[in-house]
């Protein structure tokens, strides 16, 4: 198995998890469970508010869905550089967490708005080794193959 299909496979796992927790259970402070934002539960009391953080939950799960799905049709069909086309755009949009959503975590996470405290450190820590997973499997294909 290639360094490419690895690196899919174990994001595809994971999404998979991340998935499953936002749709059925975003109450746990598990992978992206939501309970980790201290407002979440604040929300749920007012019914707009709750229906609105609900639906970008399901929102969230569902576009996670889609690049899934679009990550196994590239997983199965797709060329060897397809798969590395994949990659490497994996890693380009996975960067856009650290200019859009890495900002407001920490500051989150600095009012004391998230739990556990220091979250936004582990996310970061998490995102960064996606990004480092994706590299090496590139860096792999490309001169080690």
């Amino acid at each position: 198995m290639m360094a490419l299909d690895i690196a899919i496979i174990i994001f595809i796992i994971m999404e998979v998890a991340n998935v499953v927790i936002l749709y059925f259970a975003p109450d746990s402070k598990k992978g992206n469970g939501v309970a980790v934002f201290n407002n979440w539960f604040k929300a749920k009391e007012d019914e707009a508010s709750g229906l609105f953080v609900k639906y970008m939950t399901n929102w969230v799960a569902g576009v996670k869905l889609i690049a899934i799905l679009l990550l196994l049709v590239i997983l199965f069909t797709g060329t060897e550089i397809t798969k590395l086309l994949a990659v490497l755009a994996m890693i380009i949009s996975i960067s856009s967490y650290y200019f859009g959503l890495h900002p407001l975590i920490t500051k989150l996470d600095a009012r004391g708005e998230v739990s556990p405290p220091g979250y936004s450190k582990t996310l970061r820590r998490m995102i960064t080794g996606f990004m480092f997973m994706f590299a090496c499997a590139a860096i792999v294909y490309l001169f080690i193959r």
